[in-house]
């Protein structure tokens, strides 16, 4: 997708929380561990439901923000962030920890694109919003570490 806008950047972030939702799910079924089955089936629920928060924000910014642009200062970083548009399949060859490290490197990708928007947005209401989606992304990736790890201790 080319991301020229905050509102382009909203859009984009939702539909990769909502492929991975489904490639989370599609590969749930594969797997033969049933701990990591669970794992799969717990995120590819928790991404859908960033999916459904990330939305939000696109009804609650600022007209302005949404039209900012945003691509001039992006130098394809949006392409260095793992995109899940299609599902490869391979979370179900990947171990309970390998599952945990590659979602959480998703979220960290996302949460430094972010923070790095941030820094460079030229109008107050861009910056709240890119601000608030970075906060979103740290808070939901800090409850989702504590539920990941109460699974993995079980």
């Amino acid at each position: 997708m080319d991301i020229k806008t905050f509102e382009d950047l909203i859009i984009w972030a939702r539909e990769l929380h909502a492929n991975l939702s489904r490639c989370l799910s599609e590969c749930s079924s594969k797997h033969p561990n049933e701990q990591a089955q669970g794992l799969l089936t717990y995120l590819a629920g928790h991404e859908s439901e960033l999916a459904r928060i990330t939305a939000e924000f696109e009804k609650q910014a600022a007209p302005n923000a949404l039209k900012t642009r945003v691509y001039d200062y992006l130098n394809g970083e949006h392409k260095r962030i793992k995109a899940h548009e299609t599902c490869d399949g391979h979370y179900a060859d990947l171990d309970f920890d390998g599952i945990e490290r590659e979602v959480f490197a998703f979220h960290d990708q996302l949460i430094d694109l972010y923070d790095s928007l941030a820094g460079k947005a030229e109008i107050p209401e861009a910056k709240e919003l890119v601000e608030s989606m970075r906060t979103m992304e740290e808070q939901e990736a800090m409850r989702l570490a504590s539920q990941v790890s109460r699974m993995n201790d079980v």
